[in-house]
């Protein structure tokens, strides 16, 4: 299917994403491909305005997210800077908002739809489920890993996951920290469609023209009752990401983002502050 872009907007101080109307459809791109499109505090930032901007846009009818070059989607919270300057970075409200960034996927009254390129790994891969629909390449793989790398998503990123695929497979996504091909993501009900790499931004392009022609209110209202059943999960996820902002400084929490800085495996059990 031929698209064109009908409108461009580049946002002034937009860094770390990029954002562009074509046709009906927003699409937001993660541009860090230098760190695996991995998300400072910044980038949380920028994402959430382009959220925005997208929702007020009356002629967008559907989101897509997706991540740029081939090899990631988004792999999460950058553990690299967590590693140097034991946060996220500065943002402009002084917060690292990822929580407000997963309400916003959920609240904005219009599909978003994750167009999943490469990796969708940790944050990233929390970020795809709460999407809407997605459409992973075939040489996407999913999984989290914060674990292994001092950082956990008791919020969404669990319990939603769970109702997605289950709880037996959301446990053991959690706890190994495996990476999924694409037709098993398929499978588990993770993605609603596999195509080829090269095929993936039209097959998201189409879904999003086939979503315009919907009515945009009995869309609004789909959307709010889906959600409906799990809005009792916000609560605990603001309290998981409480916990979070303590984990992650604590010399458990640090140990991981450091390992994982100097390319080693973290020491974990020496640093457990209670047991």
């Amino acid at each position: 299917m031929t698209t064109t872009i009908a409108q461009s907007h580049t946002e002034a101080g937009f860094e770390d994403i990029l954002y562009v109307r074509r046709n009906a459809a927003a699409v937001i791109t993660i541009n860090r491909p230098e760190r695996y499109n991995s998300f400072r505090a910044q980038t949380v930032e920028e994402l959430i305005k382009a959220f925005k901007l997208a929702w007020a846009d009356r002629g967008v009818q559907a989101v897509i997210l997706t991540g740029t070059g081939e090899k990631a989607f988004c792999t999460g919270g950058d553990v690299k800077q967590r590693a140097e300057t034991g946060d996220y970075g500065p943002s402009e409200s002084g917060m690292f908002e990822i929580g407000l960034l997963h309400k916003t996927v959920r609240d904005i009254p219009k599909p978003v739809i994750a167009a999943v390129n490469g990796l969708a790994i940790g944050g990233g891969h929390v970020l795809h489920v709460l999407c809407d629909l997605t459409i992973a390449a075939s040489t996407a793989r999913f999984g989290q890993a914060g674990p292994k790398v001092g950082s956990f998503d008791a919020g969404f990123g669990s319990a939603y996951l769970a109702r997605v695929v289950g709880e037996k497979r959301a446990r053991e996504i959690w706890y190994l920290c495996h990476q999924y091909d694409a037709e098993t993501a398929e499978r588990w009900g993770l993605v609603n469609r596999v195509v080829a790499p090269e095929a993936l931004m039209d097959a998201a392009l189409e879904w999003a023209d086939e979503i315009a022609a919907k009515s945009p209110t009995a869309i609004r209202f789909l959307k709010q009752s889906f959600n409906a059943d799990t809005e009792s999960q916000a609560g605990l996820s603001a309290m998981a990401m409480s916990a979070l902002d303590l984990y992650a400084v604590s010399d458990e929490g640090m140990e991981g983002a450091r390992a994982f800085a100097e390319k080693r495996a973290p020491d974990f059990a020496s640093k457990v502050a209670y047991h």
